[in-house]
């Protein structure tokens, strides 16, 4: 009888253990996950040799309202593709000078859109220097 309570209590032990394993594997793999989809194509270690304009904002940290407008407005696969392109990109500071609530509307499903147009006025094929600029501008 003794025997039998112990065969008892150490199979509840093993299944309580188990049960722990699995819960942290599940919370690891969230975790990951989450971490994958807070940027979903870049890859830093895929692109070390060559940074992208995308992988240049997620690195800055006065870029990230950027970045999540190229995320809303699925631009970040072609941000990141092959060739040259030069983004007049606001930073952080010039988003927050747009009017109250402007960001939050633009970054809705309804008005990807408009997001990408915006987005996309601020991109011109080819590389340009602050020189090249001022120099148009003259």
């Amino acid at each position: 009888m003794k025997m039998i309570r112990n065969i008892g209590l150490w199979s509840l032990l093993a299944i309580f253990v188990a049960a722990c394993g699995e819960a942290k594997e599940k919370k690891e793999e969230a975790s990951e996950k989450e971490e994958k989809e807070m940027v979903e194509s870049y890859d830093s270690s895929e692109q070390e040799d060559k940074p992208t304009i995308v992988g240049i904002a997620v690195d800055n940290g006065d870029f990230s309202t950027l970045v999540t407008a190229l995320q809303s407005a699925d631009l970040v696969d072609a941000l990141s593709a092959e060739g040259e392109f030069t983004v007049f990109a606001p930073n952080n500071a010039a988003f927050d000078k747009l009017p109250e609530g402007t960001v939050a509307d633009l970054l809705k499903p309804e008005n990807k859109e408009t997001l990408s147009g915006i987005l996309t006025y601020h991109v011109v094929p080819g590389l340009y220097t602050a020189a090249d600029v001022v120099q148009a501008l003259e």
